[in-house]
């Protein structure tokens, strides 16, 4: 049945996650900090804007994020005007940013306090998948708040798994990152061998592709990483970030992550080059 939902923070993944529950049939009230991309995606897919993002959570049985960081997270929830201000006890929080595992506790906490339930969803398939909804969804929070808002997630989601509680979903992304992270570095060196030693890097890929090699990243960013096409998808800033924060939760776990280190000082170089904005498969260039 169609419901009163909220949008907050309408960029290059949550524009297109909102846009696939406006086309399921769900009433939408949308707030991005730059109003313009609000009232451009109200013009597009129905609903209204709103002014803060109490106000557009005012009256939503679930409100989604897709914010940036855990600073960001924390303004346009328990902030002034924040999200939380503006829901009804019993409403659901899902948010799709990937953050500390830290920030998603304290939330999900606050969130308790207020008669709020509180589900960390953090995505996996990038703006292609966005587009197309076809993401991943690693979720933590409580079982009952995961199945209230499961079908809504299935709108953009071929897989949505609840790990566990509050935090889970966080952890469950960085490991993702890590493993993608090190695929990146190890295509990035395979290519330029390949390159270095005379081969046709194209014939190479399409044979190993097939065997124990290949992966989404090899199928995916193999042709464009031997075309030198880095201006698209997920930015060097945004891994450097999400490397961070697995590595900061490493340090309290325990957990040796030496590859995840060194790819994330290759990041750092990448940046530091004014490459923050490039796709992630740019570690090629560090190789040249």
């Amino acid at each position: 049945m169609p419901e009163r939902l909220a949008f907050l923070c309408l960029g290059a993944m949550g524009a297109p996650l909102a846009g696939h529950l406006a086309r399921a049939g769900h009433d939408l009230a949308v707030w991005n900090r730059t109003a313009s991309k609000a009232s451009a995606w109200v013009a597009a897919h129905g609903g209204r804007a709103a002014a803060t993002p109490a106000a557009a959570a005012r009256e939503a049985s679930v409100v989604f994020a897709c914010s940036g960081d855990d600073a960001a997270l924390r303004e346009v929830t328990a902030g002034a005007g924040g999200a939380f201000e503006g829901m009804a006890p019993g409403a659901v929080f899902v948010d799709h940013t990937t953050v500390s595992a830290e920030v998603t506790r304290e939330l999900a906490a606050e969130a308790r306090r207020r008669g709020l339930d509180f589900v960390d969803a953090p995505v996996s398939g990038g703006e292609e998948g966005a587009k197309r909804g076809a993401l991943t969804v690693m979720a933590g929070g409580s079982e009952a708040a995961f199945r209230r808002v499961e079908p809504l997630l299935a709108c953009y989601a071929v897989r949505a798994v609840r790990l566990g509680p509050s935090g889970a979903g966080q952890l469950a992304k960085m490991v993702n990152q890590i493993c993608i992270a090190g695929l990146l570095e190890a295509l990035a060196e395979g290519l330029r061998f390949a390159e270095r030693a005379g081969l046709d890097a194209r014939a190479v890929v399409e044979v190993i592709a097939h065997g124990a090699a290949g992966s989404w990243q090899m199928a995916n960013r193999a042709p464009t990483m031997l075309e030198r096409r880095f201006d698209f998808g997920f930015a060097v800033d945004w891994m450097c970030k999400d490397l961070g924060i697995a590595l900061v939760e490493a340090r309290r776990n325990g957990a040796s992550l030496p590859v995840t280190a060194l790819v994330a000082e290759r990041y750092a170089a990448l940046q530091a080059r004014g490459g923050g904005r490039l796709d992630t498969s740019s570690l090629l260039t560090l190789l040249e």
